[in-house]
């Protein structure tokens, strides 16, 4: 089944309320998704959000943090989501929301064209803002949420020559480990709850949309570490009550994993704004997940610096 169908379904599964309600929902949504700005990519007008700090230098390189939303979502509800914002005015970095195309809005993780396109669209985002901005090219991130997790991961197999490092938030990964041929150890640090109602800790068919399967987290988790040539015995953690932290370390080009497993946890980004608990289960704060990220960010620069090259 296509992507988009499989989310769809999934989102159709999820929601099970009366049509009346959808319509009006999908009306709000509309009213809701607005974009700051605009760029032309592989001939199409793609959308994005951007958050330039009150601080910023001109004179002064910046990093980059860009932010993928979810599947049936838009960019602005990942800002406000992630609070990456906060974090940006604190830290002194800029954040791109950039925004998936069609509708339902999905980013293409999938063996399709459209998956090309999306990557595209990423490094000539990173082009136009770094003509616009100083922008540090030894320090731009990536991350994203649910779709945007999977996306997150496409861009470390084919832009590891200008992302430093990848966060993911209970990423929906729809390709298989082996999509991947990039040798280059990519810093990944991700999120996940244990009672996540869509993406399933364990893997296996997703509750709300059987024809969407997704691997273990853990199994994920062992599998980049295995490509960053980690040491295969983690170090565990407690974090906090219902957080525990499982870290690779020993990596090539001292590039670690990290996991972080939210017990009881559900599709949600910790820390961050809660979405309705009977659709995602519980958001936990036992851990800021965009605080702990940019932690682990700014301890994992691009290795040999950055560049402008192009793939």
């Amino acid at each position: 089944m296509p992507l988009r169908r499989k989310w769809m379904v999934a989102a159709a599964a999820l929601v099970g309320v009366p049509l009346a309600l959808i319509i009006a929902a999908v009306l709000t949504l509309l009213a809701l998704d607005r974009s700051t700005a605009t760029l032309v990519s592989s001939g199409q007008q793609r959308e994005y959000l951007l958050h330039v700090p009150a601080n910023y230098d001109p004179g002064k390189p910046t990093p980059l943090v860009i932010s993928l939303h979810g599947a049936s979502l838009w960019p602005a509800l990942q800002m406000n989501i992630s609070q990456w914002n906060r974090v940006a005015d604190q830290h002194g970095f800029i954040v791109a929301y950039p925004s998936a195309s069609g509708f339902p809005k999905i980013w293409h993780v999938d063996r399709v064209p459209g998956l090309q396109t999306d990557v595209r669209f990423i490094a000539d985002l990173i082009d136009t803002l770094s003509a616009r901005y100083n922008i540090d090219p030894a320090r731009i991130y990536a991350n994203g949420m649910s779709n945007g997790g999977g996306m997150a991961y496409v861009l470390s197999c084919t832009l590891s020559d200008r992302i430093a490092a990848i966060g993911m938030v209970s990423a929906a990964q729809s390709l298989p480990w082996d999509w991947c041929t990039d040798p280059r150890p990519i810093p990944m640090i991700a999120f996940h709850g244990t009672a996540d109602p869509i993406i399933p800790y364990a893997g296996g068919p997703s509750p709300v949309g059987p024809a969407a399967t997704f691997p273990s987290v853990q199994g994920w988790a062992v599998n980049w570490a295995r490509r960053n040539g980690c040491n295969a015995s983690p170090i565990d953690t407690v974090v906090a009550p219902d957080v525990s932290r499982r870290t690779y370390e020993g990596c090539s080009l001292d590039a670690a994993v990290e996991l972080d497993t939210v017990t009881g946890g559900g599709h949600a980004w910790p820390g961050g704004t809660a979405l309705p608990q009977w659709i995602v289960g519980r958001t936990s704060q036992g851990v800021d997940a965009s605080a702990r990220m940019w932690q682990f960010f700014t301890a994992h620069p691009l290795a040999g610096g950055g560049g402008a090259a192009r793939r």
